[in-house]
C-alpha cells in the first residue's frame, strides 16, 4: 500500500506545486502589481522553494546537441542503438563537414559507458559523456525505469544486467572491431563478471576496463550503504522495501524496489547537506544570484528524478554484492541466455587493461572497494594495471564535475588510448602466421 499511498498524496501536492510555481513568477515580476511589493521578492522565493519541494521530477534528457573539438563546434545526434526491454544502448554520434576533423573522429576509440542502475537515471553521466565525446565514439546503457514495463516483458534479473553487458560489447566489437568498457558505481561489479565469462569462453574482450567508484569488494571499508546491506536480511528487504507498481502506470502489477524509497535514502545520508543548499537557493533567489540558483536547480533536477528497479534485480544485488560477497569469494554463477550456468572467473581475463579509480572522500563506495578487481584479475599483467585515487573527490566527484574533467578525464583518456594504439601495433596471429611464411621463403 505504501507506493500507493505515495501516488496519492504526489497527486495530492501537484496543484499546489503549480499553484506555487505561478505564484512565484508572479511576484518576481516587476511590472505585475504583486512585483510591487517591497516584500516580493522574498515571498516569490518562498513560493519557489515549496513549488521544487513539491513538484514532480521526470527523467531529464540529455541535452548535448554539440561538443568541442579543436576549437569546432561538432553537432552530436543522440540516438538508440539497441533497445532492449530493461535498456536501450544510447549512441552519440558526432558530425562534422570538415573532412579533417572526420578523418581524426574516425580514428577515436570506441567507448562503451555503464551508467548505474541504482535509483538514478543515466543523465546523471551527462557530464562523463559531454567530456568523452571530444575524443572518443561514445556509447552508453540507459536504464529503464521499471514501473513503465509491462508485466509482459518478464522479470529482469542481475543475471539479465550481466547479459545485456555482454551483448552490447559484442554489438560493438562486430561493428567497429573493437570497444573499451566504462563502468560508474554499481555496474563494477556486473560488468567485471560479463569480461570474465567471456574471458572463460575465448571470446574477444574490450581493449580496457575502467572501473571507477564500485563495490567490487563491499567488504572493505564498508560505508552507511554497505552497512544496511549487511545488517538487514533478504526477507527483511523483500518484506520492506518491495511493492507493487500501482495501475495508473504501464509496468502495473510488476514488483519493484520504488525510486522514492532510494531518493529517501540518498538524502537521509547528508540531511543536514540538502537543508544547507535549499537554505541557500532561498537566499539566492532573494539576492537575485541567478547563476547560483540555476546550478542548484541543474543539480536537484538530476538529484530528484529516480526510477524504479525490478524487485528481482535488486534483491539478488543485494544478496550477491553485499552479503555474500560473492566475486571475491569466486562463488557467483550466472545464468546464461540459454539457461545455463556459468561460474566468474575474474582470473580468466588476460587480453585487457584494468583501471580503477576511487575517490578519497567516497561514502558510497569506500576505499579499497574498487581497488580490489587488480586482486582479481590475476591474469592481467601488471604493466597493464593502474590505479589512480582522486584527493579530495567523493562519489560523485570521480565522474562529474571539475576534479573529473582535470583529474580523472585526462588519465582515463591517457589509458584507454595507450591501450587503444597498443593493441593496433601487435600484431594479430594472422599477421604473424604471413611473417613467418615470408621468413622461410627468403631465406
Amino acid at each position: 500500500m505504501l507506493y500507493q499511498i505515495y501516488e496519492a498524496q504526489r497527486s495530492l501536492m501537484e496543484p499546489f506545486a503549480d499553484f506555487a510555481q505561478a505564484a512565484a513568477k508572479v511576484y518576481s515580476n516587476p511590472l505585475s502589481p504583486m512585483g510591487q511589493n517591497p516584500f516580493s521578492q522574498r515571498i516569490s522565493a518562498t513560493y519557489d522553494l515549496v513549488y521544487r519541494l513539491g513538484k514532480d521530477y521526470e527523467k531529464p534528457q540529455f541535452g548535448i546537441n554539440t561538443v568541442s573539438i579543436d576549437d569546432q563546434e561538432i553537432a552530436i545526434h543522440e540516438r538508440v542503438e539497441i533497445n532492449k526491454p530493461f535498456c536501450e544502448l544510447r549512441r552519440f554520434k558526432r558530425f562534422s563537414d570538415d573532412p579533417a576533423t572526420l578523418t581524426r573522429l574516425k580514428v577515436q576509440p570506441v567507448v562503451l559507458i555503464v551508467a548505474p542502475l541504482s535509483g538514478h537515471y543515466a543523465t546523471l553521466l551527462r557530464d562523463t559523456v559531454r567530456t568523452m565525446l571530444a575524443d572518443h565514439k561514445v556509447y552508453i546503457t540507459d536504464w529503464k525505469n521499471a514501473r513503465l514495463v509491462p508485466l509482459a516483458e518478464g522479470d529482469f534479473h542481475l543475471d539479465d544486467y550481466v547479459n545485456y553487458i555482454q551483448e552490447f560489447i559484442r554489438h560493438l566489437q562486430k561493428q567497429y572491431g573493437h570497444c573499451h568498457v566504462i563502468s560508474v558505481c554499481q555496474p563494477t561489479v556486473p560488468v567485471l563478471a560479463a569480461v570474465s565469462l567471456m574471458a572463460t569462453r575465448g571470446e574477444p574482450l574490450p581493449k580496457s576496463m575502467t572501473m571507477m567508484g564500485g563495490p567490487i569488494d563491499a567488504s572493505k571499508s564498508p560505508t552507511a550503504v554497505n552497512n544496511l546491506a549487511i545488517n538487514k536480511s533478504h526477507d527483511w528487504f523483500e518484506n520492506n522495501v518491495i511493492f507493487r507498481v500501482p495501475q495508473n502506470f504501464p509496468g502495473a502489477g510488476r514488483r519493484v524496489y520504488p525510486g522514492f524509497l532510494q531518493h529517501t535514502g540518498f538524502v537521509a545520508m547528508n540531511p543536514d547537506r540538502h537543508l544547507k543548499s535549499h537554505y541557500d537557493y532561498f537566499k539566492d533567489l532573494i539576492k537575485g544570484d541567478n547563476s547560483s540558483a540555476e546550478s542548484h536547480r541543474y543539480f536537484y533536477d538530476e538529484y530528484n528524478a529516480v526510477l524504479d528497479m525490478d524487485a528481482d534485480y535488486y534483491l539478488e544485488t543485494i544478496k550477491t554484492v553485499f552479503q555474500d560477497f560473492a566475486l571475491v569469494r569466486g562463488t557467483w554463477d550466472v545464468r546464461n541466455p540459454d539457461g545455463d550456468l556459468e561460474r566468474v572467473r575474474p582470473q580468466d581475463i588476460k587480453g585487457s587493461a584494468l583501471l580503477t579509480v576511487e575517490g578519497e572522500l567516497d561514502d558510497i563506495s569506500g576505499s579499497g572497494q574498487t581497488k580490489a578487481a587488480h586482486q582479481l584479475c590475476k591474469g592481467i599483467v601488471p604493466s597493464k594495471q593502474q590505479h589512480l585515487e582522486v584527493p579530495g573527490a567523493g562519489h560523485y566527484g570521480i565522474f562529474s564535475g571539475r576534479r573529473w574533467r582535470e583529474i580523472v578525464f585526462p588519465q582515463v583518456r591517457d589509458f584507454i588510448l595507450a591501450n587503444h594504439t597498443a593493441a593496433q601495433r601487435k600484431p594479430s596471429a594472422t599477421t604473424k602466421a604471413v611473417a613467418k611464411t615470408k621468413r622461410k621463403t627468403t631465406r
